[in-house]
């Protein structure tokens, strides 16, 4: 499988993280997304007419969005990340998925704006963001309720992978972390699991801090 990365791009990352935490090897074709471009040059944009990456190559197959490459590896080599198959979970995996989207919209929105000078309207990707933390520091919680430390189910799955890289980066956009112990902890958790890869530039800053604590009630 070919994956058209760029090494700083939180999206890339999803993959590439995936693919190591199910032990599936992939060729990397680097990518000129800034300052070249290359993203919206000829080439692939006969792949991905949407000028955006990643772009994964396995035969004649052609993926183009994050979400459905991590559902496509874990289909492949390591079904379990998709979920049990129960409806409740099912459905829990399938709307985090979708969540995950706001994530890149509003916090990916913001980086690329404070690093790349991207235009737009940094304090509503900034409140976006915010609100997207919410949710999903309730979403966490209630988790935590049902004695369950990922997303939609008692261990990790595509949907963990799906939301974690924009919610990691969320400092470089001015959005700090600190006010969510829910998200911190689970960030934690996925960092322990085996074959964890980093990305250049995740903050790890509240993993110097003491370990967050949850009061009932909190959230």
């Amino acid at each position: 499988m070919k994956l058209y990365n760029y090494i700083l791009s939180p999206s890339c990352y999803k993959v590439r993280l995936m693919a190591a935490l199910i032990g599936v090897r992939l060729e990397l074709r680097p990518v000129d997304f800034h300052p070249g471009g290359e993203h919206r040059g000829p080439e692939l944009m006969a792949l991905n007419p949407a000028g955006s990456i990643p772009i994964l190559e396995d035969g004649d197959l052609v993926l183009t969005e994050s979400s459905a490459i991590l559902v496509y590896l874990a289909a492949k080599a390591a079904p379990e990340w998709l979920g049990s198959g129960k409806a409740e979970e099912a459905a829990r995996v399938q709307q985090w998925l979708s969540f995950s989207g706001r994530l890149t919209a509003s916090l990916g929105g913001a980086r690329l704006h404070e690093m790349l000078l991207r235009p737009g309207d940094i304090g509503a990707f900034q409140a976006q963001g915010i609100a997207a933390l919410r949710e999903l520091e309730a979403g966490l919680f209630e988790q935590g309720l049902r004695g369950q430390r990922f997303l939609a189910a008692d261990r990790p799955t595509v949907a963990d992978i799906a939301c974690f890289p924009y919610v990691a980066l969320a400092p470089d956009g001015g959005v700090s972390l600190d006010p969510y112990p829910a998200i911190r902890l689970w960030s934690r958790a996925i960092r322990a699991l085996d074959g964890f890869i980093e990305m250049p530039g995740i903050h790890r800053l509240h993993e110097l801090k003491p370990e967050p604590h949850i009061e009932p009630g909190e959230a």
